[in-house]
């Protein structure tokens, strides 16, 4: 439901655009700005009001002219000479329209702060048409940087409803396999009437409950996440009875504390899938957490498969689970934030991952 919703917050701010009022805002807060400043220099209020009128709908025309037909139509195409062609024409009719409007609306006084006031120079010309460009260089800047932020946070939501969407699907790539591995138990047991089985039953019920109503969320308590864990191993104890030796020692602080879940115990369902279960006679799995400041340090040693044959494959192939608990980390984590090491010495698979829990 939160992806849903993420979904549609992108569409509503993709829509937003600069409306009307935007436009109204910024013109009006321009044109008396230029006012107040020509007022100033002129010490002619009335003048610049009045010259004002007649330059803010050519400033207003060449500007949009700009930014919603030559750049679409030319730059954003790679015509780089037309658009430099019919910019300068642009240019070149406004001087015209300016200038014989202020001529005929002023009495010929077009240019007080120039030399020639009553006609058209180069001299005139080269000034207007650089305050033009100066204020259509300032407005597409304006367009482009609203342009650039609007299309940023798009692709940053995107990026965002992308990882959790991928990390989502690895999690549920999780729990069917670890549910189909402990119904294999219950249907081992039942075949042998064992007494076993309610309590099993009891056991996967609550790890149901636990990866149906606990999971949903980016990370979990740490302490949850090991009683999670504590109820697997137990399933585990009870298949196989004494021929398994599970050490699993905690150290450090684990109040307030939080992890993604079923991160951990992605990598302990690995070392009963490749070493448990791959074994024949007593098997000895290690499992150690050792909490320092914002860390955990994470250690689990597994026997490799005793069967020949698998012993290549095992070596070259880190199985389904291990991938997808490497891509869990990296989707969901700094590159600071954690550290995960696998290894196999001595006919042992080892596993250290060093993460941020706090």
């Amino acid at each position: 439901m939160s992806i849903i919703k993420n979904m549609k917050n992108i569409r509503l701010n993709v829509a937003k655009e600069i409306t009307l009022r935007h436009h109204i805002l910024f013109w009006s807060i321009y044109f008396i700005f230029n006012i107040l400043r020509w007022g100033s220099y002129h010490d002619d209020y009335g003048y610049s009001l009045r010259t004002n009128l007649i330059g803010f709908p050519i400033h207003m025309t060449l500007c949009y002219l700009n930014v919603y037909v030559l750049m679409p139509k030319l730059v954003f195409q790679k015509k780089y000479l037309a658009y430099v062609g019919m910019l300068l024409l642009a240019l070149f009719i406004m001087l015209l329209v300016k200038f014989n409007l202020t001529f005929f609306f002023e009495n010929g006084n077009v240019w007080p702060e120039g030399y020639e006031i009553h006609k058209l120079t180069l001299n005139y010309s080269i000034d207007m048409m650089i305050g033009e460009l100066y204020v259509i260089t300032f407005v597409t800047a304006i367009k482009i940087t609203m342009d650039w932020l609007k299309e940023h946070k798009r692709v940053t939501d995107l990026e965002k409803i992308q990882l959790e969407t991928e990390l989502l699907f690895l999690r549920t790539q999780v729990s069917p396999h670890f549910l189909f591995n402990t119904l294999n138990n219950i249907y081992s047991l039942s075949l042998e009437n064992s007494k076993k089985t309610p309590k099993i039953i009891l056991k996967l019920s609550e790890l149901m409950r636990y990866l149906l109503y606990e999971t949903n969320t980016k990370k979990q308590s740490l302490e949850k996440e090991l009683l999670n864990i504590q109820n697997y191993l137990d399933l585990e104890r009870i298949r196989f009875d004494e021929r398994l030796e599970v050490n699993m020692n905690i150290t450090g602080n684990i109040k307030n504390k939080k992890i993604a879940p079923i991160l951990l115990l992605s990598f302990i369902e690995n070392s009963f899938k490749h070493g448990a279960y791959k074994n024949i006679g007593k098997i000895r799995i290690d499992i150690d957490f050792n909490i320092i400041e914002d860390f955990l340090y994470f250690r689990i040693s597994n026997p490799t498969p005793a069967i020949s044959d698998f012993n290549q494959q095992f070596n070259t192939s880190e199985g389904i689970g291990l991938k997808n608990v490497k891509k869990r980390l990296a989707l969901g984590n700094k590159k600071e934030e954690y550290k995960l090491k696998i290894k196999n010495i001595d006919n042992l698979f080892i596993v250290e991952l060093k993460i941020k829990v706090a």
